[in-house]
């Protein structure tokens, strides 16, 4: 049979045959893209004409459509349904993209024909990608002599290795962690439907009886704050914060250490003092230094109100306190203070209803979007749902395919990806995915969330109209291809639906009884609003300053002990708080050692954030959720990508730069 990814897919807007499609696909699809690739480049270099911008960039921007296709399609099964069979392509195949993109951006003939362009009379996007691209090539070593340029690939390589194996055993890691429990009496405080989600999960692995208490990436665990065991709450504080680092074949301290060695090296190679300031380097930031300034600020009042909260909480609890006590005295003193009881939310937060009558309720008072359930096209699995998503106009704009469920083969955490990239150049338009780690309730049974999984679904679906509203003319530009600490920004903003009257009026409906959510509990939640604030800010702070120290390392000075200049790098930023560990540990910091997405740039959430709060305080001044509002932030921000600089967008929509007084109210930081 023909492979179905070797020629543009039939379906709808592009969106892959995934149930036509068998492992080895992929690897012939990618393999061969890969090829195509470079002889779409070898013709590029080695045209006769002068280089202009049509026959070098443009060229550029069309080129790699087989590559792009099965690329995107493949590495969505690795975060969202890596068996074993495409675990072990990624391992092969990851090197062999690490090397192509090397050998596209240390290609001097390319950089030499981009160079070449005249720009004079360019509209400002074209102008703008051909800058980008020329920065692209400098970032990437084009300066570096032949022997520095071949380090530099064998650098690369192995960064790609070791981030492949650290993804690998994490994700193994996470399903060894998860705490079998057979004494029933050990889940006293546990809803009655996380019991039957927990003995699916451990019938689903094989055990004969019992409840299977599975991990989310974090290390706080959300079983923390309900079960009544102290005993059982050790256990699972025990088994979270130990993943990666305790022996054995999911340890990945070996692999971290190997990671920081190289990638100060690789920015010594590049003309950087440290791997953190090679990535700030194409950021929205000006410095590290700034950002570094920025976290010093907040780290001492988050501390303080941490160390407030730990007061409280010993005081309720009658005992000294420990990590594995905080979530759920946290959780008692909500109740009794503000007579907030999470748990007792959760019938609210059915989850079909929240993504129907309130993420897209929402879009549609905004954008003027409509989502129609394609029951005709599957995804990758059987969980994976897809709509169509129609504009104000009636005419498609997309699709959008929403993973909301756990499963062993899908790795921790929640994101949002595209099958296909919008570009009018290519006259593509988008398809994007929503993944979260919802446990999956018994069949027929709804799955209820907790406020942090609320929350969860409307910021993955910011991401997700970041990429469906994007309107460029290339697809280096297009959607979520920004900046990474500004990516963060519009999936934030979409948080602030989630208590809206209208939306919640909407969508929090008691799934039993079909009675709303109450508006006086709704005036308790934001008199709570900012009771565990300095927790929150502590452990993500917490992980910003490890992912910095770990990325501040020169080369030569590498640690032996990962876990000892853990400890010392928190105690040094001032935010090593025995009962607020950092929402990542080195063993499972996935966002800065798995790919490297987030390396050395894990403050950019709240870096983001400062355009975050100051957006929110926009909406609130001009009259919140209208169309008038929503088409604003769409033209000026949400469509543009990367096609023009970001903050000037931001500036274009909110009339200046952004102030950073929102956020410091927001966290209790003022």
């Amino acid at each position: 049979m023909t492979n179905p990814l070797l020629a543009p897919s039939p379906l709808p807007y592009g969106l892959p045959p995934f149930a036509d499609l068998q492992d080895a696909d992929y690897a012939e699809a990618v393999r061969a893209g890969l090829a195509e690739h470079l002889a779409e480049i070898e013709a590029i270099t080695g045209s006769s004409a002068a280089p202009d911008f049509e026959n070098t960039a443009v060229a550029m921007e069309r080129s790699g459509g087989l590559l792009n296709r099965a690329v995107s399609a493949f590495m969505t099964l690795v975060s969202s349904h890596g068996t074993d069979g495409i675990r072990a392509l990624e391992s092969e195949l990851m090197p062999e993209l690490s090397a192509h993109e090397d050998a596209v951006y240390l290609n001097r003939a390319l950089y030499e024909r981009f160079a070449a362009i005249p720009v004079e009379g360019l509209d400002p996007e074209s102008e703008r990608l051909v800058s980008e691209w020329l920065a692209a090539f400098r970032r990437a070593g084009i300066a570096l002599d032949d022997a520095g340029q071949e380090r530099l690939r064998e650098v690369n390589a192995e960064l790609t290795r070791l981030g492949t194996e650290y993804g690998q055993r994490v994700a193994k890691g996470i399903n060894e962690a998860a705490v079998l429990v057979t004494d029933p009496a050990e889940l006293a405080g546990m809803p009655e439907d996380d019991r039957a989600s927990a003995a699916e999960a451990a019938h689903a692995a094989g055990h004969g009886s019992g409840w299977l208490l599975t991990f989310i990436q974090p290390t706080a665990q959300p079983h923390l704050a309900v079960l009544e065991d102290r005993g059982l709450r050790r256990r699972i504080f025990e088994a979270s914060v130990s993943r990666g680092s305790s022996g054995g074949e999911t340890d990945v301290l070996d692999l971290v250490t190997a990671m920081a060695r190289l990638r100060a090296e690789k920015a010594e190679l590049l003309g950087f003092a440290d791997f953190a300031e090679l990535a700030v380097d194409d950021q929205t930031a000006p410095s590290i230094s700034a950002v570094e300034d920025m976290l010093g600020r907040l780290a001492p009042a988050a501390v303080r109100n941490a160390a407030g909260e730990a007061a409280a909480l010993a005081e309720a609890a009658g005992h000294e306190l420990e990590p594995w006590d905080w979530a759920f005295y946290s959780a008692k003193v909500r109740r009794e203070r503000y007579s907030v009881d999470e748990q007792a939310l959760r019938p609210y937060f059915e989850l079909d209803r929240v993504l129907e009558d309130g993420v897209f309720f929402a879009a549609g008072k905004l954008f003027g979007l409509t989502f129609r359930e394609r029951a005709d096209l599957t995804g990758y699995h059987e969980d994976v749902r897809v709509w169509e998503v129609l504009d104000a106009d009636g005419s498609g704009l997309g699709l959008f395919l929403g993973d909301y469920f756990a499963r062993p083969t899908k790795r921790g955490g929640a994101w949002m990806n595209s099958l296909v990239e919008q570009s009018r150049l290519l006259g593509h338009s988008p398809v994007v995915i929503n993944n979260l780690n919802v446990p999956k309730p018994p069949a027929g049974e709804p799955a209820l969330l907790t406020l942090d999984e609320l929350r969860t679904v409307f910021h993955e679906f910011g991401h997700a109209l970041h990429g469906m509203l994007s309107d460029v003319q290339y697809p280096r530009f297009s959607g979520t291809n920004v900046p990474r600490d500004f990516v963060e920004y519009p999936s934030q903003v979409n948080e602030m639906w989630i208590f809206d009257p209208d939306v919640v009026a909407n969508y929090a409906r008691h799934h039993a009884t079909g009675e709303p959510l109450p508006a006086e509990t709704l005036a308790r939640l934001d008199a709570a609003r900012l009771w565990g604030e300095g927790f929150a800010t502590t452990e993500y702070l917490g992980a910003s300053l490890l992912d910095l120290a770990w990325h501040r390392l020169r080369r030569g000075e590498e640690p032996q002990d990962a876990l000892a200049f853990e400890a010392k790098a928190l105690a040094d930023a001032g935010v090593s708080v025995p009962l607020v560990p950092p929402r990542y540990r080195t063993g499972y910091f996935q966002h800065i050692f798995a790919g490297g997405w987030y390396a050395a740039g894990y403050w950019s959430y709240i870096w983001s954030e400062v355009l975050d709060a100051d957006t929110v305080e926009w909406f609130k001044e001009n009259g919140g959720l209208t169309r008038a509002n929503g088409d604003t932030f769409r033209r000026e921000l949400l469509s543009r990508g990367n096609s023009r600089d970001p903050l000037a967008s931001f500036k274009a929509f909110r009339g200046r730069d952004a102030d950073v007084a929102p956020l410091l109210a927001r966290r209790g930081l003022d």
